[in-house]
């Protein structure tokens, strides 16, 4: 599900390049019940012609979507920089493991981002933006102490940040999910969420039997 979402998001922002210039016609006016897709997680529901025009949900971007992705961006690559360096520095291997799959996950995420907002015409990210009221960001202080560890305490340095960091994304996805209306960022949010939930069970588990 996941690499079909970013092919997705990477089509969208090809088909919207490749749009800009075709004539556009009013659309139809429905005549009959239609039946809406719900945001991801909620069961479709059949709307009433004069609902329809209005209530099935928008492929244009609003402010919302705009900013989570830019904001995931950011998020995402000091998820990176937390990361990579766990296959010479962890002493778990299970920790090892876990930090790649992290990498090998939001590299790609970060790319289907990037070509989403430049398919939209917005500003994408710089590595180091700002990002101080992002949720669960560590601080120039814990990535120094991270990048400074190595064995059983990179491992516990690392477990306990990249929980606070994976809720504060599940956190932004909430954001964008209650907010946001461009149906392929929210499948996204959705995705980080389910995906990110279930690496934070795993890390507990991990410290657990520790």
């Amino acid at each position: 599900m996941r690499a079909a979402l970013l092919i997705a998001i990477g089509t969208a922002a090809l088909a919207l390049t490749g749009c800009a210039g075709a004539a556009t016609t009013p659309a139809a006016r429905p005549t009959a019940p239609v039946i809406a897709p719900g945001r991801p997680g909620e069961a479709a529901r059949t709307l009433a012609p004069d609902e329809a025009a209005t209530a099935v949900p928008s492929p244009t971007a609003d402010a919302a979507d705009v900013v989570f992705m830019q904001d995931m961006i950011v998020h995402h690559r000091q998820a990176l920089d937390m990361s990579t360096p766990a296959a010479t520095r962890a002493a778990s291997e299970e920790v090892k493991r876990l930090a790649a799959r992290i990498a090998a996950t939001q590299e790609p995420e970060i790319q289907a981002m990037i070509r989403w907002l430049r398919g939209q015409g917005q500003r994408v990210p710089e590595h180091h933006d700002a990002h101080h009221a992002m949720p669960g960001m560590a601080t120039p202080e814990q990535m120094s102490a991270l990048n400074a560890a190595r064995g059983a305490e990179f491992d516990r340095l690392y477990l306990r940040l990249m929980i606070a960091h994976h809720m504060g994304a599940i956190t932004m996805a909430a954001g964008e999910l209650e907010k946001g209306s461009h149906t392929t960022v929210q499948e996204l949010a959705q995705d980080i969420s389910v995906s990110q939930t279930a690496e934070v069970n795993r890390m507990r588990r991990i410290q657990a039997a520790g």
